[in-house]
């Protein structure tokens, strides 16, 4: 298993920009897919974005595509998630995730394609 610690949440003003942080330990970081998920209040938690293990490949939900960029600094164990022109809907607990058995970005579409998570950074989106 892994450890992940989320990073840079924060109140911010609709369309403003926030940079999230995820820090990894305890395996090969640059080895396996990692994800970017968030959990509104009595929402269920949904699939934000995801990469491989290399770096080369993205994927996105339709509701952030365009808007969100995550990316991945394996020299440094640390994944990314910039949101730009972020709205009031974007006000969850953000969750960085860890599928230690995938490579390819679509190794995480759903909850439960991760095996990792951390404990999440808030994100407030004020209108």
């Amino acid at each position: 298993q892994v450890q992940l610690i989320e990073s840079g949440g924060g109140l911010v003003q609709a369309g403003g920009s926030l940079r999230l942080s995820c820090a990894a330990s305890g395996r090969t970081f640059s080895t396996y897919t990692m994800g970017w998920f968030r959990q509104a209040p009595g929402k269920e938690r949904e699939f934000v974005a995801a990469i491989s293990w290399s770096g080369s490949s993205t994927h996105y939900a339709d509701s952030v595509k365009g808007r969100f960029t995550i990316s991945r600094d394996n020299a440094l164990n640390t994944m990314y998630l910039q949101m730009h022109s972020l709205k009031p809907d974007d006000t969850a607990l953000y969750y960085c995730a860890a599928n230690t058995k995938g490579r390819g970005a679509y190794q995480i579409s759903e909850a439960s394609d991760a095996d990792s998570w951390g404990q999440g950074t808030q994100v407030t989106v004020s209108s």
